[in-house]
């Protein structure tokens, strides 16, 4: 049990539910403006949101299962810098870290169905066939991303999935599960968050680059080289920044809105740790950072949208 629980790499977890607590704390506000004779608590009361919570940390274990699997089984993770790989290193069988993978998926999908039955009852049958259509893309993306001949982290398009996955689904979808219906301004801080996601995902293939050339693991850090990759991560980082501080002039109630600037405090200081660095080995210990930094964010949006 403690090699799986090393496998699920529970210093993920903040970073996969930030875009909840922003989509629920948005959705969860609008769906008090639109019905006023409702008694108001707080978004994170409510089984929308702990089941949302639970759905996609199962979604988030199954892709860190998926990942050990499938770069243990092609090799890319025998010379990796860091944390140690559980298929790599042996204390997990190919075939145990499959198991893991299916029991996962089966239980994330149950909790998935409960989900979208306590959002949208009988009543929106068609908003839950279009949900759990994305809860199954949401698992086969999961397992693609390392798993398979054409496994998309290994062709460039892990930033795109992550992206769409951790940003736009993650706070969009959350939102929705709360209004039924679309505001075009939720796009603004779910850019945010994927932006911030991605940068996780840069930094981790910017320590790895050379390794994963090596084992044609070609990233878009591999593709871009490593002085090209830092501008990509600086751009990520300025304009997640931009697309909150817009979103939040747009929609402007209280002055408690711009909280989530605090958050970029140690972003900034990671920014300039990245400038400055040469060593790619040492990118390692910013990865905590920047995901804590954009749960931190998560968190102090999510306060001001209730103050």
């Amino acid at each position: 049990m403690k090699n799986y629980i090393k496998a699920a790499r529970l210093r993920t977890l903040p970073l996969s539910v930030s875009g909840i607590i922003v989509g629920a704390s948005i959705g969860y506000e609008m769906f008090f403006l639109n019905n006023t004779s409702c008694v108001k608590s707080s978004f994170w009361l409510t089984s929308i949101f702990w089941l949302a919570i639970l759905t996609t940390i199962g979604f988030q274990v199954l892709s860190n299962f998926a990942n050990d699997y499938g770069d243990g089984i092609k090799g890319t993770d025998n010379d990796r810098k860091g944390e140690a790989r559980m298929v790599s290193s042996g204390v997990i069988t190919p075939k145990q870290m499959k198991r893991a993978m299916i029991i996962t998926a089966i239980i994330t999908l149950v909790i998935a169905l409960l989900l979208i039955y306590e959002a949208f009852g009988k009543e929106n049958f068609l908003y839950s066939v279009i949900f759990f259509a994305l809860g199954v893309s949401s698992i086969v993306a999961a397992i693609k991303y390392t798993v398979g001949k054409s496994a998309y982290g290994y062709s460039g398009f892990g930033d795109v999935f992550v992206f769409i996955f951790f940003g736009l689904l993650s706070v969009v979808g959350t939102y929705f599960l709360y209004v039924k219906e679309l505001n075009f301004v939720i796009f603004l801080p779910a850019f945010t968050v994927g932006l911030l996601s991605t940068a996780v995902l840069n930094l981790n293939n910017m320590r790895d680059r050379v390794n994963d050339a090596k084992s044609n693991k070609n990233t878009l850090v591999v593709k871009l080289g490593a002085e090209s990759a830092k501008y990509y991560h600086y751009s990520l980082l300025v304009s997640s920044f931009l697309f909150t501080f817009l979103y939040t002039v747009i929609q402007y109630q209280s002055p408690f809105q711009f909280l989530f600037i605090v958050a970029y405090i140690p972003l900034i200081k990671h920014l300039i740790f990245v400038m400055k660095n040469k060593e790619e080995v040492l990118l390692d210990g910013e990865l905590k950072k920047v995901a804590l930094s954009t749960f931190l964010f998560a968190i102090l949006f999510g306060l001001g949208q209730v103050l």
